[in-house]
């Protein structure tokens, strides 16, 4: 599936303000420092993965941010979460371990 139509997918199954409070309630549980519950967010991100055929083997030598850009276009602040930049810790300790290897 290409970036275009996985964006439009996800914003016809989770109207605006749905996106937009699931964002709102992980800033608000990563704010408190409660647990924090990325289930949901995971889940839709294992898709949007999935969807792209994306895996770590593939897309570690020349870079591919196309899923977290996708995520951001879907749902508005993601990037200020501490969900987004978990995942672009993790990213870059992956194509460290590829490098290093």
């Amino acid at each position: 599936m290409k970036k275009t139509e996985i964006i439009e997918t996800l914003k016809a199954h989770y109207d605006r303000e749905t996106r937009k409070q699931l964002v709102k309630s992980i800033l608000q549980n990563e704010k408190q420092e409660d647990e924090t519950d990325y289930k949901i967010i995971n889940q839709i991100f294992s898709y949007v993965l999935k969807e792209l055929d994306w895996n770590f083997a593939k897309n570690t030598k020349e870079w591919d941010n196309t899923p977290l850009d996708i995520m951001e276009d879907v749902f508005p602040q993601i990037e200020s979460t501490k969900w987004y930049k978990e995942q672009i810790l993790t990213a870059k300790k992956m194509i460290d371990v590829q490098i290093g290897s």
